[in-house]
């Protein structure tokens, strides 16, 4: 029986699209932030003008707010500090002028939220598409 505090449970259908929704952008963060602290000659070039170390602190950044979104129990946390991450790689691309790749980083956050919506009953309580 469903309480008022309770929402109501997903459908496998549902929690399985979500999973397979944040796949990509998952594994593109991951990649992202290792490829940050592993000294790759294009990311050191990257980030030649920026203070020395920023790349391995936003790296880190990067994997810790992943891995918060990952954890079922601290999944929403996790997708409202990535977030915040991807506005700000939007607004570091619209700054350098890197045109369609822009949307990069928006599209992460709609896949990220959308499969996040799929799949956790709590967002769906927070957010009622249908009445």
């Amino acid at each position: 029986m469903q309480t008022a505090d309770s929402p109501a449970s997903v459908s496998k259908a549902a929690r399985w699209t979500g999973y397979v929704l944040t796949t990509l952008p998952v594994l593109m963060l991951l990649m992202s932030g290792v490829m940050k602290l592993s000294n790759d000659p294009q990311v050191v070039e990257g980030f030649a003008k920026w203070p020395a170390g920023s790349a391995t602190t936003i790296g880190l950044l990067e994997l810790a707010c992943t891995i918060i979104y990952l954890i079922p129990r601290t999944s929403v946390l996790g997708a409202i500090l990535l977030t915040g991450y991807l506005g700000g790689a939007t607004a570091f691309s619209m700054q350098i002028g890197a045109g369609v790749m822009v949307l990069m980083p928006v599209a992460f956050g709609v896949l990220l939220w959308g499969g996040l919506y799929l799949r956790d009953p709590r967002v769906r309580a927070l957010i009622p598409l249908r009445s």
